[in-house]
């Protein structure tokens, strides 16, 4: 058996002149939490509706179970979707929601009450069967949706940033919520967000993307260790993206300074590109620091303080994450080791 599911095989689409996909591939391995991240007009939300069934691609094929399912509708394809607005119905309470799918497919009346009960264990609702949709909070009527999406037992759900419009605590405790339940049932979840806290949470596998193109496809480690772009670097999580030259395998120089690094294979005195995460420079006393420099603010994020920094030497200004505070104007030593310089190939805009 073919370890993906779903394939999406050269997919472009276009809306008039505006390119929304490009030439797009991608495979989506069975069971497991894949996330599209990226901006707003990415494409993102487009390969959702395209995997669905809601949008047809004018080019290109997309394959489930090695199925070419292209022009197949959405309701013939084994495949649910749970979009930001839930589209649960207002006069039906919980119960006839959840089962107004299985009562379409005529299954006998006990059959939709297992399935139901079932379902509404999975999302922690047991008794509120007799609830009108009106009457439960954002994050109840969200569990409602994708209960009415899993009893109908697809192998894959997608989700259209259905957290969008939770408050940020209830977000993130659906997030756990949200994967708790795909790793219960086993199946393909495709999410999609432009949330990258959201995307490392949740994800077995992120996919980012920028202007109808795949960016960068990986684990969450992957992609916020070792972003293929600046554009993955600036877009998950925050980076000091610097320009240099790698001298030799293990060997880089950037702000005038040689350091030692863990990356090789780049041609002798190749310019590159650094980047180094925010958190991962050590501040250190003046004397004792690879670089340092004159801090210009500090702000505190409540787990950490956000240092802005401008380099002495060259004037280079850099962001530095620390659980202890520095006084603006006063000049500090920073450290970095070679575990924390990632060296990324330059890209010609």
């Amino acid at each position: 058996m073919n370890e993906n599911i779903i394939e999406l095989k050269n997919v472009s689409k276009s809306y008039g002149s505006n390119v929304v996909l490009d030439d797009l591939t991608l495979c989506i391995k069975r069971n497991e939490f894949l996330t599209l991240l990226g901006p707003s007009g990415c494409g993102k939300t487009t390969t959702l509706k395209i995997i669905g069934g809601f949008e047809t691609a004018d080019n290109g094929e997309v394959l489930f179970d090695d199925s070419n399912i292209s022009q197949l509708p959405p309701y013939m394809r084994q495949i649910n979707t749970v979009f930001q607005k839930y589209a649960l119905f207002p006069h039906m309470n919980v119960y006839d929601n959840i089962a107004f799918g299985l009562k379409i497919k005529k299954l006998s009346k006990s059959e939709i009450d297992k399935k139901v009960k079932d379902a509404l264990k999975l999302i922690s609702l047991e008794g509120f069967e007799k609830r009108y949709i009106d009457s439960l909070s954002g994050g109840q009527q969200q569990r409602v949706a994708i209960a009415r999406a899993i009893v109908n037992e697809p192998k894959v759900l997608l989700l259209d940033e259905p957290l969008g419009a939770l408050d940020s605590k209830l977000r993130k405790d659906m997030q756990l919520e949200l994967k708790k339940i795909q790793q219960q049932l086993k199946i393909t979840f495709v999410f999609v967000t432009h949330d990258q806290e959201e995307a490392l949470t949740m994800s077995d596998t992120i996919v980012v993307m920028n202007n109808g193109k795949i960016q960068q496809m990986g684990t969450p480690e992957d992609i916020y260790n070792e972003p293929a772009n600046a554009f993955v670097a600036n877009f998950i999580g925050e980076s000091n993206i610097i320009d240099g030259i790698m001298h030799d395998d293990f060997k880089v120089e950037f702000c005038n300074h040689k350091f030692e690094c863990v990356d090789k294979g780049f041609n002798k005195d190749e310019e590159i590109q650094v980047v180094i995460r925010p958190e991962d420079i050590k501040i250190v006393d003046p004397e004792k620091g690879m670089l340092k420099g004159i801090v210009k603010s500090v702000v505190f994020k409540g787990v950490h303080y956000e240092i802005e920094l401008e380099e002495t030497e060259n004037n280079k200004k850099w962001l530095l994450h620390n659980t202890k505070s520095a006084e603006v104007g006063s000049t500090i030593g920073m450290d970095i080791y070679p575990d924390d310089i990632h060296i990324m190939r330059k890209v010609s805009e």
